[in-house]
Order: structure tokens, then C-alpha cells, then sequence
């Protein structure tokens, strides 16, 4: 379960911003809305977040900075090699931002206990590192590593709790490698849960991008799965009343990604599971493949094995422009299965940003659940909440969006007078011939 995440001197963040999924002290929609931390405080968690603002603003890089931490944890001791640089890019219209390096917090939730896990970089290596442990009021420092003065050789603190060989840990941690990372490679039976929670529980998928559909056709294979997938096809209400799984011989293409670091197609000759869905009317039945179904169907085809998944297992979901492909209705019917306590009973999360106002509805989301991200006159960006504004609960939030209440909209200026300039050019259509007897 996330709580929090912080970030700076990231790409177009240059100050500290924060992203928190804590619920205010409002109690509404809290059954379906809100999920129990098992803490004092925070007590409650939103099950859902949302981030609005216009292009350029930040969101994707809001979203991308979180999957970053993620990645570094999962590949800095193993993937990152010795010597190695990371493509990490620092804010790059301060010049002082340059020598300063790039921060990632987060705060989450593991077997009833709030973590807060923290580590700044630079390209070539780890500044500092440092995980807190609320095990009571006060945090325990379960561990803290900086980079001393002279700029090559560090400092570790260890607490009593984190037992196991801490030397070996320490003295096997390179330089543009995790501590955290390096220690659960080596089986630290108290950091290893730290290490799959955030790494195995942050499932990121960016703008335009779409899962695999082969890894929702394989669980077809099962009848577990196949119904599974047919109930969620039908509750999303896209017309399938059923889906199979069928073998077909064929050719199946393969990218693979050579040691020099081209890219090299394999093209694969043999049977393949093919997914077959069912639609019918009041006139008859008809079966579809999937590249006959609508582009949304298809992504939320291909999205379906990870959402189930995300939603039995409890992790958190992160999708860059939900609702490219996918109907306002479709959106709001994912949203509504991450809102639902039968069906997301294990606490998943899922934050998005869209474009879609017309989302910012109060009986689809609490006020909590809202959050902006616009730049100033700097080009950095700035991330915050809706409850800034403190909004009536009944407020029309999209009109207010849209008229610049809460800012994160983009301002339009008149058109450049040297558009009146421009000579004229002939254009011709382009018109491509169907033959009827091959379409």
C-alpha cells in the first residue's frame, strides 16, 4: 500500500514535490473509497488517484519518476554493472541544479508496518540512502548510508533491528548500486520484504503504451482464468459475452534486443493460442478475434491479466493516460472495480492521469483523490491537490476546472499576426482504392 511519494530534481521537477494517497479526515465515500492502514495515523488510504493538468505540465513525468525509483531498486545490484552511469536527468533550466543530485522518497506499507524509504543519485553514483521503520511514534533508522566529503568512500549507520551480515552487505555495495538493493540480493531476510514491496507491488505502464495481450490469453488455458477474464470482460460492458482460446499455426514475430544493442526480429514458426470472443444480439451470435475488436477492447484486453492481478495481490497500478482508446464510461467502470471492497478486498491501488473532466465528478471521487500538476513562469513543474481550494463537497469540480479555478489548464494566446502571411498551398487528398474483391 503507498501512502507517499516524493520527489526533486527530476526531469521538469525541480523543487520537492509530493504525490499522497493519505485520506483527509472527510468521511465520505470512505467504505468504497478508502482502504484501513491498521495504523493510528494515517488511518486510511485512497484506493484511487487521479492527476490532471495540461500537456507539458509534468504528469507523465510525475508518474515515470515513481516507475524510476522502482527501477533503480530492481536493477541497481544486479542489471547496473560496475562503473556504469544511470540515464538519470536532473531539473536543466537551473544551471545550479546540474551539480545537485536527484531525490526519490517513498512511504508505504509492509506487513501492517509503515516504511519510508529514501535515496538521492547523480549519473555515477549513490549519494545517500536511509530506510525508516514506524514500528511505534518514533521511527527506528533502520539503516543510513551517505557519501562522505572526500566524494569517494561512505558512511553506514545500521540499527540493532536489521540483523544479518551487515559487513558483508556493506563492503559488497558498489557505488551506483542500492545498500537496499545489494542486501536483498544477498538474502537479508529483514530487507527482502522491503525490497519485493517495492519492486514487485508498483506496476507502471506508460502513455500510448499496452500490456502484452499473450500474458492475459495464457491464463485462458484454465478455467479459473478463462472465467476470470470473461467476467471482467462483461462487467467492463463492451458487448463480449464470452471468450475462448483457440490454437492456430502461424508465424510469431519476436524483438529481442542483441548484446550490442540492436534490436533483432525472430520469426518463430508454430502453434500459437489465439483468444476468440463472443457477441451477440437479438439476431443471431458472431465470434471475433481480437484485432477485430475495437482499439479500447484490445487495450483492456491486454491490460486485464494485470489488473486482476494488481487486484488479488494487492499492489498499486500507475497508468499514464488512462483513458487514451477507452470511453469515458470505461474509465469510470475500471475506476469503479478498484472502488468496490468485495472485489479489491486485498487494498490495490491505482493512480492515473488523464485528460478526461469529465472524471472530475464527486460521485465518482472524493476530494482527497484529485491532484494537479502545472508549470510557472520557472518551466518547473508543480504538483498539488484539489483540497488547496477546499471545494464544497457538491461543487462542480470540472467547471471550475475548466475555468481556471484550480489552475493546471493551458492559457491561449491569439494566433501570431505572420499566420496572415502564410502563401497558399494547393493540397491534394489522398484517396487509397478498396478492391471489393480483396477487402
Amino acid at each position: 500500500m503507498l501512502l507517499e511519494f516524493r520527489v526533486c530534481n527530476f526531469c521538469s521537477i525541480r523543487d520537492r514535490q509530493a504525490l499522497s494517497f493519505v485520506a483527509s479526515s472527510d468521511r465520505a465515500m470512505a467504505r468504497t473509497n478508502l482502504m484501513a492502514t491498521g495504523l493510528k495515523s494515517p488511518s486510511h488510504a485512497v484506493r484511487v488517484a487521479v492527476v490532471y493538468g495540461p500537456n507539458a505540465s509534468g504528469k507523465s513525468t510525475l508518474l515515470r519518476a515513481l516507475n524510476y525509483a522502482r527501477a533503480v531498486v530492481a536493477e541497481s545490484a544486479t542489471v547496473i554493472q560496475p562503473g556504469q552511469t544511470y540515464n538519470v536527468r536532473p531539473f536543466r533550466l537551473d544551471a545550479s541544479c546540474a551539480e545537485q543530485p536527484t531525490e526519490f522518497e517513498l512511504s508505504f506499507m509492509v506487513d501492517g508496518v509503515r516504511h519510508q524509504y529514501s535515496f538521492a543519485m547523480t549519473a555515477q553514483r549513490i549519494v545517500r540512502e536511509a530506510l525508516l521503520v514506524y514500528r511505534s511514534v518514533k521511527p527506528t533508522r533502520l539503516f543510513e548510508r551517505r557519501l562522505k566529503d572526500d566524494g569517494e568512500t561512505y558512511g553506514f549507520e545500521f540499527s540493532s533491528y536489521l540483523t544479518g551480515p551487515r559487513k558483508l552487505w556493506q563492503e559488497s555495495t558498489r557505488a551506483n548500486a542500492l545498500f537496499l538493493s545489494t542486501a536483498a540480493q544477498l538474502n537479508s531476510d529483514v530487507l527482502n520484504p522491503v525490497f519485493r514491496s517495492i519492486v514487485r507491488d508498483i506496476i507502471f505502464l506508460p502513455a500510448g503504451a499496452m500490456f502484452d495481450p499473450d500474458t492475459t490469453t495464457a491464463m485462458l488455458a484454465t478455467v479459473e482464468g478463462r472465467t476470470a477474464i470473461r467476467d471482467f470482460l462483461s462487467a467492463a460492458d463492451v458487448g463480449i459475452t464470452d471468450v475462448q482460446v483457440v490454437s492456430r499455426k502461424g508465424i510469431r514475430s519476436e524483438v529481442s534486443v542483441r548484446p550490442d544493442g540492436a534490436a533483432q526480429v525472430n520469426h518463430q514458426e508454430g502453434e500459437h493460442l489465439v483468444p476468440v470472443f463472443e457477441h451477440k444480439s437479438g439476431s443471431g451470435t458472431a465470434l471475433f478475434e481480437l484485432h477485430e475488436e475495437s482499439g479500447g477492447t484490445q487495450r483492456l484486453y491486454g491490460m486485464a491479466a494485470a489488473v486482476l492481478a494488481v487486484l488479488r495481490d494487492g499492489r498499486a497500478l500507475i497508468v499514464d493516460e488512462l483513458d487514451t482508446s477507452m470511453h469515458t464510461l470505461l474509465v469510470r467502470r475500471l475506476v469503479s472495480m478498484f472502488h468496490d471492497p468485495e472485489l479489491n478486498k486485498a487494498g490495490a491501488q491505482l493512480i492515473f492521469s488523464t485528460h478526461d473532466t469529465t472524471l472530475l465528478d464527486y460521485t465518482l471521487f472524493r476530494r482527497d483523490q484529485i491532484w494537479f500538476t502545472e508549470k510557472g513562469a520557472d518551466h518547473a513543474t508543480r504538483v498539488y491537490p484539489l483540497t488547496d481550494f477546499s471545494p464544497r463537497k457538491n461543487e462542480a469540480w470540472e467547471k471550475g476546472y475548466l475555468s481556471g479555478r484550480y489552475g493546471a489548464v493551458p492559457f491561449f494566446e491569439d494566433w501570431p499576426r505572420t499566420l496572415e502571411r502564410i502563401p497558399p498551398v494547393e493540397t491534394r487528398a489522398r484517396q487509397r482504392r478498396t478492391d471489393p474483391t480483396t477487402a
